[in-house]
């Protein structure tokens, strides 16, 4: 741009950028002593410069009239510095109905996995050693025993995601050959991930068979020739194609399959190990889809599993053994806390009846439970307030200063992360309406300490309790009730 344009007063940008003050002015300005002290010298100039940088670019585009002088330099650099280090990623109270929010970290886990984790985190520990005989070990032995005791699978490896085991599969067993895929299960997970896509980059070859709504045995049948490596089932977790539609079953599949000496992959996406119960379509579970002939079969550990990142790989014992010593497993293997989380899920599901966790309690109680939660938070934030409650039983509201209210009302939940997508969860929630800066106050939740993140939905601020325990609600009362007054 030309430096020596006009701007909206007639003065010219050389002028006005000349005005700009010098780095080390602002450097010396008194609003960065304390950050003088907490940052290395050349941080804070960077940080200085990226400020000056983004006013010269104000004053470029004329959306200034005026220079800023180096104290208000030196308070949007002391703004840079505290986001900077404002403790990383912090914890969300999630108000938001989805129990697996892939933008607020999908699976809360439950206590004894984050005890876990500590516990790993506070120490070395044996991830890659054998303490009996003192040799090197593999990392995920003791997640592998566990998921094959409770899937009856041979073998199992666990990566850092389920897109990572998909790729593992098709680029360690059918690179430079053709895999078949109905066009009905190609698949678009979050941020643009395609099934198609991940083929590719596996290096093989994509063999679409079938049509959008229905595909027969048929067409693979049909479509399996001397390049052909395997069969990919993909799950589509993310969305139902309903009405006229036809797939073959997986039995189908694998006889198919062992007929004409290819393999049956089976992309399970959010997986399930045992059922939820009042589920109308419940997930296909992990053992069924091995005992029904799948010969490898992936899915997701922080989706209804309930733990960490991962991405789960079980079936039979020599292909497993290829994917392990894959050179990019190393790339895709996980971490201590990763494992150690995962280890303790596990052993939830290995003890007897249903396993405890959050995601499990959120995605099986009745609404009269989160009704319950509900009606506790308004008491709590009524109690803040000082206000008194109108009408007795469900459906009770606080009239606020100014002509809003808050109110109980009924919602219907999400699993979310493309588990389950037709099933919704009876849930709860405090409404709030108020007759302007609606937004407002929800941005102030959102960048609250800790965050509280609700739905906006036209006129009304929705606090949905579904992934909410009862331990968070005195938070979300205080939070509530802050901004309120």
């Amino acid at each position: 741009m030309d430096k020596t344009q006009t701007t909206p007063d007639g003065g010219d940008t050389r002028r006005l950028l000349s005005g700009l003050p010098a780095v080390d002015k602002v450097l010396r300005e008194d609003g960065l002593e304390a950050w003088r002290g907490r940052l290395r010298g050349e941080l804070l100039t960077a940080l200085a410069r990226e400020e000056l940088t983004h006013w010269r670019q104000r004053l470029l585009e004329g959306r200034e009239a005026q220079a800023p002088d180096a104290s208000r330099v030196a308070r949007g650099v002391a703004r840079r510095a505290e986001a900077l280090l404002d403790g990383g990623m912090r914890p969300v109270l999630n108000a938001t109905g989805v129990v697996l929010h892939t933008g607020l970290g999908r699976a809360r886990l439950p206590q004894v996995a984050v005890e876990r984790v500590a516990r790993i985190l506070a120490a070395n520990t044996d991830v890659e050693f054998v303490l009996e005989t003192g040799a090197r070990g593999r990392r995920e032995s003791r997640a592998a025993r566990l998921l094959g005791l409770l899937t009856g699978a041979e073998a199992a490896l666990v990566c850092n995601n389920n897109a990572a085991a998909v790729h593992l599969m098709l680029r360690t067993l059918c690179a430079r050959r053709e895999v078949i895929v109905s066009r009905g299960q190609q698949v678009e997970i979050g941020g643009g991930f395609r099934i198609p896509d991940v083929i590719r980059e596996s290096g093989a070859r994509l063999v679409e068979v079938g049509c959008t709504n229905r595909t027969h045995l048929e067409d693979y049948a049909q479509a399996i020739g001397p390049r052909t490596a395997a069969i990919l089932r993909v799950h589509p977790s993310n969305y139902r194609v309903i009405g006229y539609t036809a797939q073959p079953a997986l039995e189908d599949l694998s006889a198919l399959a062992r007929e004409r000496g290819i393999l049956l992959l089976d992309d399970l996406g959010s997986g399930a190990l045992v059922d939820f119960p009042g589920v109308p379509e419940p997930e296909p579970l992990v053992g069924e889809s091995l005992a029904q002939g799948a010969d490898l079969l992936s899915f997701s550990g922080d989706k209804l599993l309930g733990g960490p990142q991962a991405g789960i790989v079980l079936g039979r014992g020599d292909l497993v053994a290829r994917l392990a010593r894959h050179p990019m497993m190393r790339a895709f293997r996980c971490d201590k806390m990763t494992l150690a989380a995962l280890e303790a899920v596990l052993e939830l599901y290995a003890a007897p009846g249903l396993p405890t966790s959050p995601v499990w309690e959120a995605c099986t109680e009745e609404r009269a439970a989160a009704r319950a939660r509900a009606g506790k938070l308004l008491d709590l934030v009524a109690e803040h307030l000082g206000l008194s409650l109108r009408a007795d039983g469900w459906g009770r509201r606080v009239g606020l200063p100014g002509g809003g209210r808050l109110f109980e009302v009924d919602t219907e939940g999400r699993t979310g992360s493309g588990a389950l997508p037709e099933q919704d969860l009876p849930g709860a929630a405090l409404a709030l309406q108020l007759p302007r800066g609606l937004e407002a106050l929800h941005r102030r939740l959102r960048t609250g300490r800790p965050a509280l993140v609700g739905q906006l939905r036209d006129d009304t601020l929705f606090m949905d309790v579904k992934a909410l325990r009862l331990e968070d609600l005195p938070m979300v009362a205080s939070l509530l009730a802050r901004v309120l007054e």
